[in-house]
């Protein structure tokens, strides 16, 4: 049995040469497959502690004649129809992703033209709450002088009129809406803003002009998260520190370079070896108030990337994901305590 690590194909070759030669043709099989470490082995027999790997058997040239996937449970049949499905939901963020990657590069020619059309954007933004502030300032002015009124009947023990306290009414409501009118158009504003500020980065990304670029339906429960490589978010709060916690943990472990950055879909380049491995984070709604993190793993569309992906290397990295996530946020919440006196 020949154990590789790191050999070149030619050495590879080589071996399955020489064991192919040493015996009958008709009497020799050459399997290759993946052990726990992610080490290769080749071998004209599959020993029985390894016999749970998915293997290929080799011609004497090294050609793949047959890909042997070990029989799976039930169990395991649902996990990898649930890790589809999320894969779907996962491609149609990168699809949407890629869609507005290219309305941003046929948008702008520059950072300047981005720049100058969010100048804009925003000077609209302020001229409408110019507008609204403008009729809290009248509405509350009128609100008072009404009020003002009321008081001074009261203090001549007059009645005060119906009219007039409809009028405190209105005024009131029409104060009310116009503060909720206020709160609102802020909120939008400033989401616009950090969407804005999004497209710039991703802009500068496409074009390669920047020197900032990053160097690399049902709740599950906690068995299927662990085996799917999720991660289910409580609240907002906490699915955003989540989100930066996975980003450490897909940079952690991808050998290829980030690729996109965003508050839906963290991805890093696809593998350009057999050996790589690129990690990415999608956040996927459960429903209208609860999110989950789904972690995929994806290797090279080659044979020996595909053994990759099914070996038990990378199934221990997606079962670590909700571990690593929730440990770091026990240690966020420990520093953030304030000592008691």
């Amino acid at each position: 049995m020949i154990k590789n690590t790191d050999l070149r194909c030619l050495l590879i070759l080589s071996s399955l040469s020489f064991i192919l030669g040493s015996a009958p043709v008709e009497a020799k099989k050459v399997y290759r497959w993946l052990d726990e470490q992610g080490d290769t082995y080749f071998s004209d027999q599959v020993p029985p502690e390894q016999i749970q790997h998915s293997r290929a058997t080799l011609s004497q040239t090294g050609r793949v004649l047959e890909v042997t996937e070990p029989a799976q449970s039930k169990e395991q049949i649902e996990q990898e129809k649930r890790l589809q499905e999320l894969r779907t939901q996962q491609e149609k963020l990168i699809a949407s992703q890629k869609i507005h990657d290219k309305a941003l590069l046929s948008s702008y020619h520059s950072k300047e033209d981005m720049l100058l059309a969010i100048q804009a954007k925003m000077s609209i933004f302020d001229k409408q709450k110019d507008v609204i502030e403008g009729s809290i300032d009248r509405l509350t002015e009128q609100l008072n002088n009404q009020r003002q009124a009321i008081q001074s009947h009261e203090s001549a023990a007059q009645p005060v009129p119906k009219a007039l306290v409809d009028e405190v009414q209105l005024s009131q409501t029409r104060l009310e809406q116009a503060q909720i009118t206020l709160r609102s158009h802020l909120e939008k504003q400033e989401k616009t803003k950090k969407v804005d500020e999004a497209d710039v980065a991703r802009f500068l990304f496409l074009t390669q002009t920047t020197k900032d670029l990053p160097s690399r339906a049902k709740i599950p429960s906690i068995k299927e998260a662990n085996e799917l490589g999720l991660f289910y978010c409580e609240n907002d709060f906490q699915c955003n520190k989540a989100w930066e916690i996975g980003r450490n943990f897909v940079n952690f472990y991808s050998t290829t370079e980030a690729d996109v950055y965003n508050d839906k879909l963290i991805m890093n380049r696809p593998p350009p070896k057999d050996t790589d491995i690129s990690l990415s984070l999608s956040k996927l709604a459960i429903n209208e108030d609860d999110y989950q993190i789904f972690l995929d793993i994806r290797c090279r569309p080659s044979l020996m990337g595909e053994l990759l992906c099914a070996s038990p290397k990378i199934k221990a990295i997606r079962s670590s994901f909700r571990s690593y996530i929730n440990d770091a946020l026990s240690r966020a919440a420990l520093n953030s305590k304030v000592p008691g006196f």
